[in-house]
Order: C-alpha cells, then structure tokens, then sequence
C-alpha cells in the first residue's frame, strides 16, 4: 500500500509541477492583458445615431430656439421704428427751423437794407440801375452785395448769441435767487 501510496503521491507531485508551470505560463501570457486591454479598446469619436431620433432633436431644438428668434426679431423691428419715428421727428423740426430762420433772417437783412438806404440817401437806387454799367463794375457790385448779406448775417448771427447769453445769464442769476427764497 505504501508503494501505491507513494505511486499517488509522486503522481500528486508531478501534477502539482505541471499546474505550477502551466500557472507560470499562463501568468506571463496574462501579465500584459491590462495594457492589452487599453491598446485594442476602440475609442467612439462619433456616435451613430437613428435619423428619426436626429430629427426629433432637430425639432426640439428649433422650437426652443425659434421664439427667442422670434422675440429679438420683433425687439429689433420696435427698436427700428422708434428710430424712424426719431428721424422723422427730428427731419420736421430741422424743416420748422429752417422755415423758422428763413421767416428770420429776411425781415432783419431788409431792416438792415432800409437802414442803409436811408442813410445813403436814395444812392442805391442810382447804383442799382446797371444800365451804364461795365463788367467789371458789374462784378463788384455782385462782390459787394454778397459781401453786404454776409455781414448781414453775420450781424443777425452775432444778436441771437448775444440774445443767447443774455438769457442764460438771467438764468444762472434766477437760479441762485430761487435757492434763497427756498
């Protein structure tokens, strides 16, 4: 019995060797599985997806999107005509001013003509006739007739500054006044 005994036993050991070698080798082969594993894994860049579930994210999206676009669309179409209504505003007070300064300046420049008809004593009636007169004569009367209406309105320019001033100067004094009496 002890020979089949050890019969078993030396059967064991062998067994016990090959297990051993096998587990060796198959330790070594296994060894390099996790950097395996990292180099064969696949990276997804992009992923597939089903055309009805591309459509209805696409839809989703433009009816998230759409009323904000919608929204800013129509703050800009107020924004615009609030502008133009600006324009137009300012386009017809620049035209009242314009009527208001042309309404101006020709009663004051013919105030100015009387004052120096009457002083020349009827001479702008003989110098206004042209008959008689040569080219050269002719063009420096125009000269001095236009030199007279810029100094017309620069005249005219230099009252509705000092009007101006006059007036911001009673307001500057009326409001320290004012002040006082409070």
């Amino acid at each position: 019995m002890t020979s089949s005994l050890e019969g078993c036993v030396a059967s064991l050991r062998t067994s016990m060797q090959l297990l051993d070698s096998s587990i060796s080798i198959l330790d070594s082969g296994v060894n390099d599985f996790p950097r395996l594993s990292k180099v064969l894994q696949t990276t997804r860049h992009f992923e597939l997806i089903a055309e009805p579930d591309l459509h209805t994210a696409q839809s989703a999206l433009l009816s998230e999107i759409r009323p904000e676009v919608e929204s800013l669309l129509q703050r800009v179409d107020n924004h615009l005509s609030k502008l133009e209504r600006r324009e137009d505003s300012l386009q017809k007070k620049s035209q009242l001013n314009e009527g208001r300064l042309e309404g101006f300046r020709p009663s004051s420049r013919t105030s100015h003509v009387r004052k120096k008809s009457f002083r020349a004593g009827g001479r702008d009636g003989a110098v206004g006739g042209k008959e008689g007169m040569t080219a050269l004569e002719e063009l420096k009367y125009k000269q001095l007739k236009q030199k007279k209406e810029r100094l017309s309105y620069a005249v005219d320019r230099l009252e509705l500054q000092a009007k101006q001033r006059a007036r911001q100067l009673r307001m500057s004094m009326a409001a320290p006044q004012q002040l006082l009496d409070d």
